[in-house]
């Protein structure tokens, strides 16, 4: 009788083809993304930007300005190699000094013209180094004015894209995306969370994040180490978080895009926009790692706001739906298993 432990040590291995599958699925994503898009803003267009990393690889950025939603939208693939790691992949994963590198992701981030439709982020990719893999991503949203029944609509989208593979992914990756997609400069969330992961390659605990005390690394420590998950388990469960960004969001927008606002929305909207702006610049993992590898400069920023203000000291009026927002929408709970109420 065959033993079937050398098919099981295989299996946490990418397979021969890895690059070109996850490549080509990436790019699928990002086609299928822009097509709806630009179907659902009606006059707005995204124009493409193909380009080339000199070290090596390339990408394609889209971009739509000036929609009639979508005030500016950029949705984007890259595929880059090279010889030399930048320090933030080292830090994380030192056994892969020494080796060359490939990574590869779709990544997108919208900014609506309408204070009422959110801002939403999307972002997965991969990586090998010699013989350490991994797969990586999230998705998150950032609101304005929003309502309890669209952050639950959300969050029950992607907990049921990741209870397909399995029933500990959104619950760990649900925390860890809140301590991620957090402004610790000012002690204050981004937005409502979502989903976030990273070092993923089937092997150990769930969570390889930064604060060994919070609450995504206890709750990954409660679980212990999971069985393992083959690198096709892996890759299966990020098409189908892909998959999920537009069931997850363009009811939303549909709901809220024609909300009638004035001037008093729109100034919270790109004052609030400001924190996304710091975010990017001082804590985004990819951000660094582009600028790192020699990235092209445009494509790494697309992500940042057309318009955008700071106002010193700002405080919301108690009892106003500005309030609300920092009350109640950045407070982390448990949004997926809510009532939706209205």
């Amino acid at each position: 009788m065959t033993s079937s432990a050398p098919q099981a040590i295989n299996a946490l291995h990418p397979p021969h083809d890895s690059r070109q599958r996850v490549s080509q699925a990436f790019k699928q994503l990002q086609d299928q993304i822009c097509r709806r898009l630009e179907a659902l803003d009606g006059s707005g267009s995204f124009q493409e930007d193909s380009w080339e990393r000199p070290e090596g690889g390339g990408g394609r950025s889209r971009v739509m300005k000036q929609g009639e939603i979508f005030e500016q939208g950029g949705v984007g693939f890259s595929e880059v190699w090279g010889d030399n790691l930048p320090p933030s992949i080292l830090v994380k994963r030192p056994e892969a000094a020494g080796h060359g590198f490939y990574a590869t992701g779709t990544s997108m981030v919208l900014h609506p013209r309408n204070p009422y439709v959110p801002t939403v982020h999307l972002n997965y990719r991969y990586f090998e180094a010699g013989p350490v893999w991994w797969f990586g991503g999230g998705i998150d949203l950032t609101p304005y004015y929003t309502c309890t029944a669209d952050v639950i609509h959300f969050h029950q989208t992607l907990k049921q894209a990741c209870d397909q593979h399995h029933a500990e992914y959104y619950p760990a990756f649900k925390r860890w995306c809140d301590e991620y997609f957090y402004l610790r400069h000012r002690q204050e969330p981004r937005g409502v969370g979502g989903i976030f992961f990273d070092y993923q390659n089937g092997r150990g605990e769930l969570y390889h994040g930064q604060q060994a005390e919070g609450p995504a690394a206890d709750y990954s420590r409660a679980l212990g180490e999971l069985t393992e998950r083959s690198w096709e388990e892996l890759f299966s469960f990020v098409k189908s978080c892909g998959e999920a960004f537009l069931p997850a969001y363009v009811p939303i927008v549909e709901k809220r895009s024609a909300t009638p606002y004035g001037e008093r929305e729109r100034d919270f909207q790109l004052y609030r926009r400001g924190r996304y702006v710091e975010f990017n610049l001082v804590y985004d993992r990819g951000t660094l790692f582009g600028l790192q590898t020699n990235g092209r400069t445009e494509s790494i920023l697309m992500s940042l706001p057309p318009l955008v203000r700071w106002e010193y000291d700002y405080q919301p009026t108690p009892g106003t739906p500005e309030a609300e927002l920092y009350d109640v929408f950045l407070q982390p709970q448990d949004w997926a298993s809510k009532s939706s109420s209205r």
